[in-house]
């Protein structure tokens, strides 16, 4: 019954044991940094009552991006990525420890939360790179795309799970409660990998120093015909459309009067409709026909914007960010899905390391001008003007969508010629 349900390549991807592992422990800690992302930015808000502080908080936890994850991305690409995850998981575990003292000790602060918010940033921008090289040795080949999907199905169903639970804690047992489940939930993430039986891809022998390693990636970037421009057009929809999430307290009690509850509902919404979008690309068993979605896909976050920065009726709105949600989620999940299939193994890491930086780097950049402009212009402006301009950014890509598709879509994994 299940072939005839769904495409060959969800079941197989399902099916590899290493596989599942990872994917049920990462989902359980990516619904705990999603519950705690709610609770720091509601935190954030009592606190001050500042969208430029949203912002910053947001750059806090997400700009180490920028730095760490080219390096961690390079030195992803010479040591056992399995036993890295593993170290920054333990690490990132203080930071929720850390908040839930502050907290229950009635020592926070918002110097605290903003020194809390950079050393995740920095643990978890280190990580990254790994995380995301480290699916293909979970699965063969031929299953990847399908995996690529799943992961990011977990990605997004945890934006779902996790702003849910928040709202719930929140409300029942106060803010504290959720540092404490999340700190729970990085237990549970250390376990599952300590079950894994992965023998990952062999490391790179070092040569020479690291920093060239890092300019190399780099290189070999710009100069693939079908990685380079993806990419180009994911920075513009991160920095443009994605910020808007970190504004969501402001919108949740100055434009629909709402409190904690109504964020979680708009985070839960949002991650609702990404996670729908993704388990559609996961159903799909082949990469045929993906740039085009992951192009297009832009546009239809970008139009989700503009009705939710349009509208003051919160029950319009959530529809809104659901199909803002499921843009550019299928986007980013697509322009990952092409990369990791296009690139050379013996660059995987490097290169992905650039999707954390975008991933993470980006929105940290949009966030804080958004959340300065807000203060000044409202909530609505910089996001409406941010969807404006990724129509703008889609319009440019299309033009050139044929021979991007045609380098991604058919390319092979040899290895990469670089100097």
């Amino acid at each position: 019954m299940l072939p005839s349900l769904f495409p060959r390549g969800l079941p197989r991807a399902l099916g590899h044991r290493d596989y599942l592992v990872f994917m049920t422990g990462d989902f359980v800690s990516q619904t705990g940094s999603w519950l705690q992302r709610v609770a720091v930015g509601w935190l954030t808000w009592e606190l001050t009552g500042s969208a430029t502080w949203l912002g910053v908080i947001a750059f806090m936890d997400l700009a180490p991006a920028l730095i760490v994850s080219p390096i961690a991305g390079a030195y992803a690409d010479r040591v056992d990525r399995l036993g890295f995850i593993k170290l920054t998981i333990n690490l990132t575990l203080l930071q929720p420890v850390a908040l839930g003292v502050l907290y229950f000790s009635g020592a926070m602060n918002i110097w605290w939360v903003l020194a809390l918010s950079l050393y995740h940033g920095v643990i978890n921008a280190a990580s990254l790179p790994a995380r995301l090289a480290i699916v293909p040795s979970l699965v063969p080949r031929a299953d990847l795309s399908s995996a690529i999907a799943l992961n990011s199905v977990v990605f997004n169903l945890s934006r779902f799970s996790g702003p849910a639970a928040a709202g719930v804690i929140i409300a029942t047992a106060g803010l504290g409660m959720a540092f404490v489940v999340n700190a729970l939930t990085y237990v549970v993430f250390a376990l599952t990998l300590a079950m894994l039986r992965v023998e990952t891809e062999p490391a790179r022998e070092a040569k020479g120093p690291l920093l060239a390693d890092v300019v190399q990636g780099f290189r070999y970037i710009a100069s693939h015909p079908g990685i380079g421009p993806v990419m180009g057009l994911l920075i513009t929809s991160a920095i443009l459309a994605r910020p808007f999430i970190d504004l969501l307290p402001g919108f949740a009690a100055d434009v629909f009067g709402r409190g904690a509850e109504a964020l979680a509902w708009m985070v839960s919404v949002v991650g609702l409709g990404a996670g729908c979008g993704a388990l559609w690309l996961a159903m799909r068993d082949s990469i045929k026909g993906l740039t085009v979605i992951a192009v297009g896909f832009v546009l239809v976050a970008a139009l989700g914007l503009l009705i939710f920065t349009a509208t003051d009726i919160f029950w319009v709105a959530l529809p809104a960010l659901f199909i803002t949600g499921s843009g550019i989620a299928v986007s980013a999940i697509g322009v990952l899905t092409l990369v990791q299939t296009a690139v050379a193994p013996n660059m995987r890491g490097r290169v992905v390391s650039l999707y954390g930086i975008v991933f993470r780097g980006g929105p940290a950049f949009g966030a804080l001008a958004m959340g300065w402009i807000a203060s000044e212009l409202g909530l609505r402006l910089p996001v409406a003007g941010g969807a404006v301009l990724c129509i703008g950014a889609w319009a440019w890509a299309i033009r050139r969508l044929e021979f991007v598709a045609l380098s991604l879509e058919e390319g092979a994994d040899e290895p990469a010629n670089v100097a």
